[in-house]
């Protein structure tokens, strides 16, 4: 049986994906999305910062958003994209295959979480990342910042605004005199020490035990984890250009280095946020039928001209 084909092949469901698929569905393209169903942002309860859903779930988002790209043809097919070759045939994990004329890569990201017991059950709950999606909630509390890298005494420092009480934690980051200095002169408090766990009572963060054995009272703790492109060899054979962290290389519109192939989100940009990665897959959607333009306009000159030679 001939596969499936399409005008794009969206693969990845989140805000991404199904901004990029309601934007070609409503310009009347054939598309399929195909999309596991665990979006980087599941655990979250709410989501903040986009206009006009502030503190809607993420769940109830993309929900929406499927029900409004639906209503427009476009197909969506659960699963997982186990290759992609030249052309482009998209090979789901149950075998079944699809033909595209172009391909959306929008598969997000995935954060890497210190070793430490508790710390992924409180994931999005509170042990957090992200002082703009989250900072409001648990504003004036007690709140830590987990120290794993550099970047961590810079989260620290952009927490400091939402309060007054903060604390950040060595863990595995040996802090220089300088950083030291900066944060004991904005009033964050330093504890030195390896994190090995959390206290939690009630289904709630009580505190973070060190080591030694101390425990030190906090209801939230951050950190700047480090963030993966979820890409699993997508890519391998289309040799898609990515930088040193894999992510994949796009301009300003979503085009990759291998013409035919676009990317949005999380997987090509780490500091996307929900609404930054709606309006990148927005972008690249309208690069893509304009691209898909060109091509019906050069099928249509050579048909044209086939006819005239009858």
């Amino acid at each position: 049986m001939d596969n499936e084909r399409y005008d794009v092949v969206v693969v990845g469901g989140g805000a991404a994906g199904l901004s990029a698929a309601l934007v070609l569905g409503r310009a009347r393209r054939r598309v399929a999305v195909v999309d596991g169903g665990a979006p980087r942002n599941a655990p979250a309860a709410h989501m903040h910062g986009f206009l006009s859903r502030d503190g809607m779930s993420p769940a109830e988002l993309f929900a929406v958003g499927r029900e409004e790209a639906a209503g427009y043809g476009v197909g969506f097919i659960s699963g997982h994209v186990v290759s992609i070759d030249p052309g482009f045939s998209v090979t789901l994990a149950d075998g079944e295959a699809l033909e595209a004329r172009r391909l959306l890569i929008a598969t997000g990201a995935t954060d890497e979480l210190p070793p430490i017991p508790d710390l992924r059950e409180r994931w999005g709950e509170d042990f957090l990342h992200c002082p703009y999606c989250h900072g409001w909630e648990v504003r004036d509390q007690p709140l830590g910042v987990l120290g794993t890298g550099t970047g961590s005494v810079e989260h620290a420092h952009l927490l400091r605004q939402w309060s007054d009480d903060l604390i950040f934690f060595t863990h595995t980051h040996d802090l220089t005199e300088a950083e030291r200095e900066q944060l004991e002169a904005r009033g964050i408090r330093v504890v030195d020490g390896e994190v090995r766990g959390l206290v939690v009572d009630d289904d709630r963060l009580r505190g973070v035990m060190l080591g030694d054995g101390r425990t030190v009272e906090r209801t939230a703790l951050f950190v700047r984890p480090e963030l993966r492109p979820r890409l699993a060899g997508l890519l391998e054979h289309l040799a898609c250009e990515t930088d040193e962290l894999g992510f994949v290389r796009v301009d300003t519109a979503g085009r990759t280095s291998v013409s035919g192939v676009w990317a949005a989100g999380n997987a090509a940009n780490p500091r996307a946020q929900v609404i930054t990665a709606a309006g990148e897959g927005s972008a690249a959607a309208i690069s893509i039928n304009a691209d898909l333009v060109q091509e019906d306009i050069e099928y249509s000159r050579r048909a044209a001209a086939q006819s005239s030679r009858r």
